[in-house]
C-alpha cells in the first residue's frame, strides 16, 4: 500500500470509528483489507482505497470498517469482571430496584456476542429474584459483521471452549451440525444493534450496568474521552462501568472513580461521594 493511500486509510478509520492506525500497521492493514478487495473485485488495495477516494462509496467504507475493527473475544472472557457483576453488582442492583422491578444491561463493544450471552447467562441464575421484573440485555458494536454473526448466536466448537463451562454449555447451547448455538430461551433475552460508540448512543437508553471492556485501548485520548463522557450521560447514578484490566480512566474523565479491591470497575462519581459521606457518619 503506498503511504498516500495508507495515510488516507488512517484519518477515515479515525473519522469513521475512532481506530488509532500507526504508521508501522501497514502489514495489518494489506491483511486484513484483502477480502475486502476481493469482495468489490479491485486490483489490489490501493485500487480499493482509490475508489473511496474518489467517490466515497458506503458499502465499501462499511466494508473496510468491518475488516479493520479487532473482534477477539471470549465467553467470560477476565472471568474476574464477570464474578464482580454476578456476586456484587446484580445482588445491589436487585436490592436497588426492588420497586421498580427494571434492570438494563448495555455490552458496549459487543463484538461476536460472547460478553452479551455471558451476561445473560448471570442473569438466568437469578430467574428466582427477578421474577415479574422487566430486564433488557443489549450488546452494540459497530461491525455490522459482528452484529450480524451475534444475533445468529452460533458458535464454533473452538469458541464454546474458550472460557465457557461445560454446565452452561449444555444448559444454554444445543448442538447444531459442527456448532453450538445459544438455545431460543437465552438468545430471545438479548438485542443487539450496530453502534458507534464516538456518534449520539443517548436513544439507547439509561443503563444499570455497563460494560465497555477492551475498546478504548484502539482510541486516542479524544475518543475516550468521548466514549466515556457518553456512558456517563447513560449510566445511571448508582450504576456500575466495567472497562478492561489495562484501561484506565486517569487523566480522561472525572465522571467516574474506580471500586476499591476492583480492578477495572467504577462508580459514577456521584454515586461514589454518596457512600463515602455514609461511610463517615
Amino acid at each position: 500500500m503506498s503511504p498516500e493511500y495508507f495515510k488516507f486509510l488512517t484519518a477515515l478509520l479515525r473519522r469513521e470509528c475512532g481506530l488509532i492506525l500507526d504508521e508501522d500497521k501497514t502489514y495489518l492493514a494489506e491483511s486484513r483489507l484483502a477480502p475486502v478487495v476481493r469482495q468489490f473485485g479491485r486490483e489490489d488495495i490501493d485500487a480499493l482505497i482509490a475508489n473511496v477516494m474518489a467517490t466515497a462509496p458506503r458499502q465499501v467504507i462499511t466494508a473496510i470498517v468491518d475488516a479493520m475493527v479487532t473482534n477477539e473475544t471470549y465467553f467470560f472472557r477476565d472471568r474476574q469482571p464477570f464474578t464482580h457483576f454476578a456476586t456484587e453488582t446484580l445482588p445491589a442492583l436487585i436490592e436497588a430496584r426492588r420497586d421498580v422491578k427494571r434492570l438494563q444491561i448495555w455490552s458496549a463493544a459487543a463484538s461476536t456476542g460472547q460478553e452479551a450471552y455471558s451476561l445473560a447467562m448471570i442473569l438466568s441464575t437469578y430467574a428466582e429474584q427477578l421474577a415479574g421484573w422487566r430486564v433488557s440485555m443489549i450488546g452494540t458494536d459497530i461491525s455490522h459483521q459482528a452484529i450480524a454473526r451475534a444475533k445468529t448466536g452460533i458458535y464454533s466448537q473452538f469458541e464454546v471452549q474458550r472460557g465457557l463451562p461445560i454446565k452452561q454449555l449444555v444448559r444454554h447451547f444445543e448442538k447444531v451440525g459442527d456448532h453450538w448455538r445459544v438455545k431460543p430461551a437465552l438468545r430471545e433475552d438479548v438485542k443487539f444493534e450496530q453502534v458507534n460508540l464516538l456518534k449520539d448512543i443517548s436513544p439507547l437508553g439509561e443503563f444499570d450496568a455497563v460494560f465497555c471492556r477492551n475498546v478504548l485501548i484502539y482510541f486516542d485520548t479524544d475518543g475516550r474521552r468521548n466514549v466515556l463522557d457518553q456512558v456517563s450521560k447513560a449510566l445511571r447514578p448508582d450504576g456500575v462501568l466495567y472497562l478492561g484490566g489495562t484501561e484506565t480512566i486517569t487523566g480522561i474523565s472525572r465522571a467516574f472513580t474506580p471500586v476499591d479491591d476492583a480492578r477495572g470497575v467504577y462508580h459514577p462519581v456521584s454515586q461514589q461521594s454518596e457512600i463515602k459521606a455514609a461511610r463517615s457518619a
